[in-house]
């Protein structure tokens, strides 16, 4: 079986509406907005959030966010944080 279908398994057994799965990728794909805040509005950890997108995207659509959202610092507010105090220190 392979793992596209195993993480729909998981991501059905919560029922999730159209238009909450909708908001979720919404949310995913913003460059400003940060797993952090995803879990403190929607209750998702990152991990839930990876799931939900291999799951409802196409196989290359997936990818491409994954590449894109990979080591992005925006994604991450501890290392947004961490990045901004070493800019102020540096001026």
């Amino acid at each position: 079986m392979d793992c596209h279908k195993v993480a729909s398994k998981k991501i059905m057994k919560h029922n999730y509406s159209q238009e909450y799965i909708s908001n979720i990728i919404r949310l995913a794909w913003m460059d400003k907005v940060s797993f952090d805040k995803i879990r403190r509005e929607q209750n998702l950890t990152e991990s839930e959030v990876i799931k939900i997108m291999r799951s409802y995207l196409k196989p290359g659509s997936f990818r491409l966010w994954r590449k894109r959202v990979s080591g992005r610092d925006t994604k991450h507010e501890k290392r947004t944080k961490l990045i901004q105090q070493e800019t102020n220190q540096k001026t």
